[in-house]
């Protein structure tokens, strides 16, 4: 598979780093001296210094062969010209396009039924208001991927010293826990990924990745001392694009929702086009200010102004001051393992959430969705099962899964299962599979068309 990345900012980067690693013939293009140098040092791609929007460059990257082509730079402009380009130079490859413009968001069919025939648009606000709903559906969870329609969920939440499986080999799960045990796909202990096995064991501070039908998903929760309450009353820091769309949407679910602004124009505006919403002129890190507006009778307070150190300061803050949780905006990656040290648990990234939906659109097989794993050590991805596929019609115990790779769910038909090695996949099935990042290419084959050698 070629594929052809057109920035070399951030999500480029990771996405390129993420395909390298899978071996896939990558190219990547960007204007910046720089950023082009930066990915040369840190990863085994081609790369063309150069317009991404210019179809010599295009040519000279090899676009005619290219299966897929990522337009992924900072202006929106630049990406729809270069889809425009490609649709010009090859009928085959498949675009996606990287708009964040509010302007666009209603003309995405457009784009994709007629020229420039953009497959799949992404806007990372979006993406990112929905990685947060997420986030506040599982209050305490640090991750949650949703699968098969939002009936299975995969969660990731911290080990607690006072949770009672702290310290319990995964093998004697059953004996006390006895019909309830959760699937475990994967455990993070400082920063590295474990696949667990029977004589492991949960520590405090691990990062543990369980899967649960939604139905069951509180009292699986309670295993792990997380207990949920219903969401009344949340608190914006920040009223950007990102802070308005958050907004909207609450006040769709009838949730009491006030947003603390600095500029005072935005004010007027976020007071003109929400209906609901309490608007607020201040500094969202003035304690006096959180203090007059009883910040310990706030569910859940979201820092998302553009500036990640004082979305940090304020999710800190408030939840001193006695919010009942937070979730914070990060920008920069390397932040990411710092968080959890100083007590920030919820973070979202507009990038991540981009990275994640193009990850879905870009895999072999009908693959339905994907989620990247915290650190990008793995990913889960949700497919629908072949009558070609190796996987069907055989116990899973009797399929040779790649090293790393497990199925962590099934829905067949309209019934969800917990597999077992018993479990028979049938064509049609939608199927939840748990790969470590190199297993990924063997995984997306076995979806994709019947091997011999399985």
């Amino acid at each position: 598979m070629k594929i052809i990345i057109i920035g070399a900012g951030e999500v480029g980067f990771h996405i390129a780093s993420c395909f390298a690693h899978e071996n896939k013939d990558v190219v990547v293009i960007d204007k910046d001296p720089e950023a082009i140098r930066r990915i040369s040092e840190k990863i085994d791609v081609q790369t063309v210094i150069g317009s991404g929007s210019s179809p010599v460059i295009l040519e000279e990257a090899g676009i005619r062969e290219a299966e897929i082509l990522l337009a992924v730079t900072n202006s929106d402009e630049a990406n729809l010209v270069a889809c425009l380009i490609t649709d010009m130079l090859s009928s085959s490859t498949k675009k996606l396009a990287r708009l964040r413009d509010a302007d666009h968001d209603a003309y995405h069919t457009d784009f994709r039924d007629h020229a420039p025939h953009i497959d799949t648009v992404i806007n990372p606000e979006i993406e990112v208001v929905k990685t947060i709903d997420r986030l506040m559906s599982v209050p305490g969870a640090v991750d949650v991927g949703e699968f098969a329609d939002g009936r299975l969920k995969l969660i990731g939440i911290r080990m607690e010293a006072n949770t009672r499986l702290t310290g319990v080999r995964l093998s004697g799960l059953p004996e006390i826990l006895k019909d309830q045990q959760p699937l475990i796909a994967a455990v993070i202990r400082n920063e590295e990924l474990i696949i667990p096995r029977g004589d492991d064991r949960l520590e405090p501070g691990d990062l543990v990745y369980f899967i649960s039908e939604s139905d069951k998903l509180i009292s699986t929760l309670e295993i792990f001392n997380k207990h949920t309450r219903p969401l009344k009353r949340v608190l914006i820091i920040g009223g950007g694009r990102i802070g308005f769309r958050l907004a909207r949407l609450l006040e769709k679910k009838s949730i009491q929702t006030k947003i603390i602004e600095k500029r005072i124009d935005r004010c007027n505006e976020l007071a003109d086009q929400l209906g609901k919403t309490v608007i607020l002129h201040g500094d969202g890190s003035d304690q006096g200010l959180l203090n007059e507006e009883n910040i310990s009778d706030i569910d859940l307070a979201v820092t998302l102004t553009d500036d990640e150190e004082t979305n940090i300061l304020a999710s800190l803050l408030t939840k001193r001051m006695g919010a009942g949780n937070t979730i914070t905006k990060i920008g920069k990656f390397s932040y990411f393992p710092l968080m959890s040290a100083i007590g920030i648990e919820q973070v979202v990234n507009t990038r991540l959430s981009a990275i994640n939906t193009i990850l879905q659109h870009v895999r072999r097989g009908k693959v339905l969705s994907a989620m990247s794993i915290k650190g990008e050590q793995a990913e889960v991805l949700e497919a629908l099962a072949l009558e070609t596929s190796d996987i069907v019609g055989k116990p899973l115990k009797k399929i040779a899964f790649p090293k790393g790779a497990l199925v962590i769910g099934i829905m067949q038909r309209e019934d969800i299962l917990i597999p077992s090695g018993e479990s028979v996949i049938e064509p049609g099935d939608r199927i939840i599979i748990f790969a470590v990042r190199e297993a990924i290419p063997r995984v997306e084959a076995i979806l994709a068309v019947k091997l011999e050698y399985f």
